[in-house]
């Protein structure tokens, strides 16, 4: 399997709509909900542009996760903080069809190369409700490190979750 990733580009407004749409219901079912406005060809493309901006401006960095050029997720970077930190939050999503096949681990190793490698992050989070076993998995099997419980830290779907505070450093 051939997995790259890649910033978001203006011609992939359709593809990248069309992949949020398809995975809305799954994506809501772990995280909170993009506004309904974000589901339209102007939501995405201020998304893009916003994406495009905030990585010209050292903010945080998109990609758009590909397995032999069909997307299939998205993995991002944000916000960079620079000033004595030089650090972010790590965020992916699969779309379901993708999942329990290793690309998320696959993906974020190769998040990780890009955040150390050509952003020079030397420091990067990430955090996960204890009960998504599967990014659970992903991010242990991709070498970070739990440093933290927030309790009751999360609300989704009206009702509070713990989270798991993760972090990974450049080798």
């Amino acid at each position: 399997m051939n997995l790259t990733l890649t910033p978001p580009q203006w011609e992939d407004v359709n593809e990248l709509l069309t992949f949020e749409l398809a995975n809305r219901a799954f994506f809501e079912s772990w995280i909170n909900a993009r506004p309904d406005t974000y589901y339209s060809i102007d939501g995405v493309t201020r998304a893009i542009e916003s994406a495009l901006q905030d990585a010209n401006e050292d903010r945080g960095y998109q990609y758009l996760v590909r397995e032999n050029g069909v997307l299939v997720g998205r993995i991002n970077f944000s916000p960079v903080r620079r000033r004595y930190y030089h650090s972010a939050s790590l965020g992916y999503r699969m779309g379901a069809e993708y999942t329990g096949r290793g690309l998320a681990r696959q993906a974020v190793a190769l998040g990780l190369e890009k955040a150390f490698g050509e952003h020079a992050l030397k420091r990067v989070e990430a955090t996960v409700r204890p009960q998504n076993q599967g990014s659970l998995r992903v991010l242990q099997r991709s070498g970070f490190t739990q440093y933290g419980h927030s309790r009751n830290s999360f609300l989704f779907h009206n009702q509070w979750f713990d989270l798991l505070h993760f972090e990974i450093h450049a080798p």
